[in-house]
């Protein structure tokens, strides 16, 4: 099984980074993490449907080979970031050429607060709805980078336990929900 996975956050130490490589290290047998890299995509333009960039259409083959795919993303302002944002502008164009559509989705996400990313993530979970996905409703993963020792680097065993089981918990749900 191939899980593909976004990294919301384009600082390279991002507490969001550091959750994704745990996701990475604690998936279960037979499942191959890969980053799809957003750092160098363009601001999405309706220009370049003419014209996609290779960065994007290399972005859109890795997302379209995945068996399900994981969007790790920081909270900004209530929302998802920009970076991640654009991303799935991307993952989307041209108008109905959706990378994403039909696939399974899970969404996860750090931040030093209380409620991790949990505003942040219903709205990407709003916007996903478009395009038809097969979103994993639980386990749900706002994780607080307080108390789960993202934020100073490594995850606790707690945190890793649930990491563990909420990577475990998409596998199964990818298997559930592949075509």
């Amino acid at each position: 099984m191939k899980i593909v996975y976004i990294v919301g956050s384009l600082a390279e130490d991002s507490i969001n980074r550091r959750l994704a490589k745990e996701l990475h290290d604690l998936a279960p047998e037979g499942v191959e993490m890969v980053e799809a890299s957003i750092k160098d995509l363009p601001l999405y333009s309706r220009d370049y449907d003419g014209d996609f960039p290779q960065v994007a259409r290399d972005f859109k083959a890795l997302l379209g080979s995945a068996d399900g795919v994981v969007l790790v993303t920081p909270e900004h302002n209530r929302s998802f970031s920009a970076a991640l944002h654009n991303a799935i502008e991307w993952s989307s164009r041209p108008y109905g050429e959706w990378a994403l559509g039909g696939k399974p989705i899970a969404t996860i996400g750090a931040s030093p607060s209380g409620i991790g990313t949990a505003a942040g993530q219903q709205t990407l979970r709003a916007m996903l709805q478009f395009f038809n996905v097969k979103l994993m409703g639980q386990p749900e993963g706002y994780i607080n980078a307080l108390t789960t020792g993202l934020a100073e680097g490594e995850a606790n065993a707690d945190a890793k336990e649930f990491l563990k089981s909420w990577i475990g918990a998409f596998a199964e749900f990818v298997k559930e929900n592949t075509k």
